[in-house]
């Protein structure tokens, strides 16, 4: 069918694409649970400063070197905080790029889908046309073999086993169609002289040649 080469080649394209679609799922599903663990470890760390800050403000710590070490952990709060959420930001713009991919080739995957299915639908459209020719020149055969000798219709079927399908050709302006070689004058002659009824085969191909008005004998 016409459509067969293009099926081939979208089906191609469409296991290159699935591949690099599971790859991107893959890398979106990995880098979203990166994000929800960076954004639970900023919260965490977020959590604690608030804690410290509070004990500080509340004036509960009043030891001169406790109160040191709460305003130094503080400050080493503010600075780690600082690096997840760097650490949080990198990992957003990397699944956003990610995401931003992956919608981009699942929409290729989809537009070849749809004319998968739009090519498919038409080669089977086209094979019932098909079959429903088939159906006619079946039954179109069968009456007029109907009217043919037993012994004409096995050669018949014999040399278009063995001739790709074409068993009997025209003979047009001393050429015979099957084989496209033109008879010779002595073949020619023969052909002439034969009668109406007779069955006359092409030299060359051994096709059966059907005579006509055009056959310039």
């Amino acid at each position: 069918m016409p459509q067969d080469e293009e099926l081939a080649s979208l089906m191609e394209e469409r296991r290159t694409l699935d591949g690099q679609v599971g790859e991107l799922q893959t890398r979106v599903e990995d880098l979203t649970r990166d994000q929800r663990k960076a954004d639970a470890d900023v919260e965490q760390v977020k959590g604690r400063r608030t804690r410290d800050q509070q004990r500080l403000d509340s004036g509960a710590v009043s030891n001169p070197k406790d109160l040191e070490h709460l305003q130094a952990e503080l400050v080493s709060l503010d600075r780690r905080i600082s690096e997840l959420e760097d650490a949080e930001l990198e990992v957003m713009e990397e699944l956003e790029t990610a995401q931003a991919e992956l919608d981009k080739q699942s929409a290729l995957l989809e537009e070849l889908s749809t004319r998968s299915a739009a090519l498919t639908s038409e080669r089977e459209a086209g094979i019932g046309e098909i079959d429903a020719e088939l159906a006619t020149i079946g039954s179109d055969r069968s009456t007029v073999i109907g009217d043919l000798p037993a012994d004409l219709l096995t050669l018949y079927d014999r040399i278009r086993g063995q001739k790709g399908g074409v068993g009997a050709a025209l003979l047009r302006a001393r050429r015979c169609e099957g084989c496209s070689l033109e008879v010779n004058p002595a073949d020619l002659a023969a052909i002439a002289k034969a009668a109406p009824d007779e069955v006359v085969r092409c030299e060359e191909c051994g096709r059966i040649l059907v005579r006509t008005g055009e056959s310039g004998i």
